[in-house]
């Protein structure tokens, strides 16, 4: 038993080491740049290792950005800290810093989806539908974060367009990142974002008490 625990734990140490070398070397080469050899080079096991736990490049990148999501995820944690004393904007400001620095740490899935997703190729790449699933995800949980920090002040639409509008300022601030911001920079425009968001906020729903009113004027 303590050898078939050994194995295992073997076997995973192998496919982190795997998943680090082919995360460095997709992040420096891009999808089309990255290879098996590389990789092996790179991690310091043989081909035969690689291929034992992913059946190609396509699925050894997919689980690189299914890993560093879930690591983006557990970091994010719960993003809008509870109401308690808390006033509306500490805990969107809250929420971005942790995104900015799970970012920080965890870029792989951001880094390599954003490279796919602007990529148009005839054979859809695993790779390339896992991210989008993920990035779906998120957006998901964004809007009902929305949906729950403005309650009734919002309706559904306004949340998805607070939800576009921070996941599109969010992509933008990473890219701006890897071509040369300072982390310190990085977290510093992901507070201002929610600055922004906020703004954005009270003109969604300033629209929407407009559009009530003339409802009602239009009713009587």
């Amino acid at each position: 038993m303590g050898a078939e625990r050994r194995k295992r734990a073997n076997g995973e140490e192998s496919r982190e080491r795997i998943l680090d070398a082919a995360g460095e070397i997709a992040g420096e080469r891009g999808y089309q740049g990255t290879s098996i050899a590389l990789v092996s080079a790179r991690s310091g096991l043989p081909a035969s290792s690689i291929y034992w736990h992913f059946t190609d490049k396509d699925e050894l990148i997919a689980a690189v950005i299914e890993r560093s999501f879930a690591h983006w995820l557990e970091g994010v944690g719960t993003w809008l800290p509870p109401k308690t004393d808390s006033t509306r904007r500490a805990r969107l400001v809250s929420g971005m810093r942790r995104t900015a620095k799970a970012l920080a740490e965890s870029p792989d899935f951001l880094r390599l989806g954003l490279m796919l997703a602007l990529e148009r190729r005839p054979e859809e790449l695993t790779a390339r539908r896992l991210f989008l699933q993920v990035r779906a995800q998120a957006y998901k949980r964004l809007v009902a974060s929305y949906e729950t920090l403005f309650g009734d002040e919002l309706d559904k639409a306004g949340a998805r367009a607070l939800a576009t509008l921070t996941m599109a300022a969010a992509d933008g601030l990473f890219i701006a990142r890897e071509i040369g911001d300072s982390d310190a920079q990085f977290e510093a425009s992901f507070e201002l974002l929610a600055s922004a968001i906020l703004g954005a906020a009270d003109h969604l729903a300033s629209r929407i008490d407009r559009s009530s009113k003339n409802r009602i004027i239009r009713a009587r």
